[in-house]
């Protein structure tokens, strides 16, 4: 019985496309002088060699009928193996469709699977390679609608797949997609008030080999494998319905899906790292190369950085966000190290390709888009300097914050940029309040109950002497380093954490909680979990601090009653058209306007603001009168409130030196406890 025959095909879409009566394989390579399609049965044993008979520029394509979803296969590629000139092509290495929809699963760590430094590595690396697997990818979706929240509304919650559920009680599928779509979780995100839920990387990624010899595996996923299939191990059935369905059920709930994509590196390393795809098909192409094109610019600090100014590598990048935005339903994309996709030859540009491509896709255009600000590269920090609609991942708000609350001196005038949307950062070229991502915490780093349990990072488990992850994570111990049983401590951390948490519900621009932290999640003083697929990274739900689970429910509650604590325009202290009242004042203690002296002065430990609707706020826009906002990182101290028309009322809703609070009517005076928030609303007698 004759095999499988190669036949004429189509050069779109790229990847493997099945047609209902057979299946199109299309890939791009400049420099490559020939391309195989490898057919594997399921035990992975290779059982046909078809080249791609057919190019049209730089891709080649080829149709195989007969073929249908579940088949196994991988691609070789043959040309010079010139290291000096860029080219590592070997095809005794079994390479990864750049395209694939799904992996059978994670490369097995063998020497075959290195193409070679000075000669090609002759031994096969088939048996060591995961296959890519032809899917169907339609999904009946029935009456699914997305949320489509807008940004000024949106509270998100980070989290990653595993970590979330692993350990959760009762799960039929811990620790993968399922999980998350389960009644349980979804009716903890409900309670919570959450409106989206980030995901840490879900794209196929590699176990780093260094990981494997020390017992450890890559557990945040920062190194992508294949762009549009999901990751393995997060699958129950090896189905992509499973991502499809956690979506959907999400959805139906008005969640959500944020995905943290890493577009700015593969997992192939550097020079000595593995041929496992874009190496061994193009590697001329897929990334950016020193002038001695033996060497990689490492502009991430993983080895190698992606060649995005590249047409055929910015397709592929824009090609992935538009399949998980499309057939995988996903509502925005979270940047890793987003300062390498905006870098030219002249260093980081606001209108990159990446960038001007991103904004006029009528279909990425209309995601929630958020930067992570940074890279190692030259010029990297770029926090501000995105353009519209992006968001950024703030982390002057994260170190600001914290040091409010840790106590050091002159931080009350960068608490008040902070917690008004950080305008000196944000405000300019049109972009809104909500440009600014503000978070506490995140997965890189303390979580909120280790940053008032430690001081010192505590990284050995890691495996390298706890040289790795942030030195200076402005925290606090109370006095103790890690747990303790001194209820004095425990009062102090407790309410410390309370304090930054309504922190963040109470300032304008985009919240982010960190999943666990509502829960008083601890890492045991590790700020770089991402090789601990364990219990210092899984959230143990029966040892939940359910008095701050409570805490964290009302807090988000409050600021989601209150559009004056969400709004997408900056306060500055204008006169508003409506009545003539400025939209925010800057108040002392003893009721008097704050002076130059005032801010000045490094050793204030206390913020009083007056919030109100924006100068310029449409006059349908939802509207309320006023609140008051008092941060005091000192002792007690009595404050004199501001006057208000009659028929008006300050009304006390927040009070972090209490663990919940009735709403009560004050008058002025009142007594500011020490090392606590006050929110007060304006409100009718």
């Amino acid at each position: 019985m004759s095999g499988p025959e190669m036949l004429a095909g189509r050069p779109s879409p790229l990847g493997a496309t099945f047609d209902g009566d057979g299946v199109n394989f299309a890939v791009f390579s400049a420099h490559a002088e020939a391309v195989t399609l490898c057919l594997f049965d399921e035990r992975g044993a290779e059982t046909d060699r078809l080249p791609l008979p057919d190019r049209d520029g730089d891709i080649w394509y080829g149709r195989v009928p007969g073929l249908t979803p579940g088949q196994h296969y991988g691609l070789r590629a043959e040309g010079p193996f010139a290291p000096r000139d860029g080219h590592r092509f070997n095809p005794a290495k079994l390479l990864v469709d750049p395209y694939a929809r799904r992996l059978s699963g994670h490369p097995l760590w063998h020497d075959a699977l290195y193409g070679g430094a000075e000669a090609p590595d002759p031994r096969d690396s088939a048996r060591f390679m995961p296959k890519c697997v032809v899917e169907d990818t339609s999904y009946d979706w029935g009456h699914h609608e997305a949320p489509e929240t807008p940004l000024e509304q949106s509270i998100i919650y980070e989290a990653h797949v595993k970590g979330l559920t692993r350990r959760f009680p009762g799960l039929e599928h811990p620790g993968q997609f399922l999980g998350i779509a389960s009644d349980q979780v979804l009716e903890h995100l409900i309670k919570l008030g959450v409106t989206a839920i980030e995901l840490l990387p879900v794209q196929a990624f590699l176990n780093d080999r260094f990981l494997v010899k020390k017992g450890l595996v890559n557990y945040w996923g920062y190194q992508t494998l294949g762009f549009f299939a999901p990751e393995p191990r997060y699958l129950s059935h090896g189905r992509l319905w499973e991502f499809q369905y956690m979506v959907a059920r999400l959805h139906s709930v008005g969640i959500e899906v944020i995905l943290d994509v890493v577009y700015n590196h593969s997992c192939e390393g550097d020079e000595n790292g593995p041929t496992l795809a874009f190496r061994g098909l193009d590697n001329r192409s897929y990334y950016r190369l020193h002038d001695d094109k033996r060497f990689y610019i490492n502009d991430t600090g993983t080895g190698n950085t992606l060649n995005v100014d590249h047409p055929m590598v910015l397709r592929m990048v824009l090609d992935s966000l538009r399949y998980w935005a499309t057939t995988m339903g996903v509502d925005g994309f979270r940047f890793d190290l987003c300062s390498t996709l905006g870098r030219t030859a002249n260093g980081f540009e606001p209108d990159a390709a990446f960038f001007k491509a991103i904004r006029q896709d009528p279909v990425l255009a209309q995601k929630k888009l958020i930067a992570e600000p940074w890279d190692i590269g030259p010029g990297g920090y770029q926090l501000g300097g995105y353009p519209p609609p992006f968001a950024e991942w703030n982390d002057q708000y994260r170190d600001g914050v914290r040091r409010f609350w840790r106590g050091d001196v002159g931080h009350v005038p960068v608490l008040a940029d902070r917690i008004t949307g950080s305008a000196g950062i944000f405000d300019h070229g049109g972009r809104n309040a909500t440009s600014s991502v503000n978070l506490i915490t995140a997965h890189d780093g303390f979580t909120l109950m280790d940053t008032v349990s430690y001081r010192m990072k505590h990284n050995e488990a890691n495996g390298e002497d706890n040289r790795d992850g942030h030195g200076e994570n402005y925290s606090d111990n109370f006095g103790v380093e890690g747990p303790s049983n001194e209820p004095v401590i425990l009062d102090a951390r407790a309410q410390r954490r309370r304090n930054m948490l309504a922190t963040l519900l109470l300032s304008q621009g985009t919240p982010m909680i960190l999943a666990g932290d509502e829960l008083g999640h601890s890492q045991k003083g590790n700020n770089n979990a991402y090789a601990q697929d364990n219990d210092t990274s899984w959230i143990d739900w029966d040892a939940a601090d359910a008095e701050f689970l409570e805490f964290t429910r009302w807090i988000i509650s409050f600021r989601k009653a209150h559009p004056i604590l969400r709004q997408k325009r900056f306060l500055h202290s204008r006169p508003r058209k409506v009545d003539g009242v400025p939209d925010l004042f800057w108040w002392r203690p003893d009721g008097q306007e704050m002076t130059r002296a005032d801010w000045t002065n490094g050793h204030l430990h206390v913020l009083c603001a007056e919030f109100r609707m924006a100068s310029g706020t449409p006059k349908f826009a939802q509207r309320e009168e006023a609140i008051y906002l008092a941060f005091n990182a000192g002792d007690d101290v009595e404050l004199t409130l501001p006057g208000l028309p009659e028929g008006f009322c300050w009304v006390r809703h927040v009070d972090t030196s209490k663990t919940m609070l009735t709403a009560e009517p004050v008058t002025s005076p009142i007594t500011l406890a020490a090392n606590s928030v006050l929110a007060l609303v304006e409100e009718p007698a």
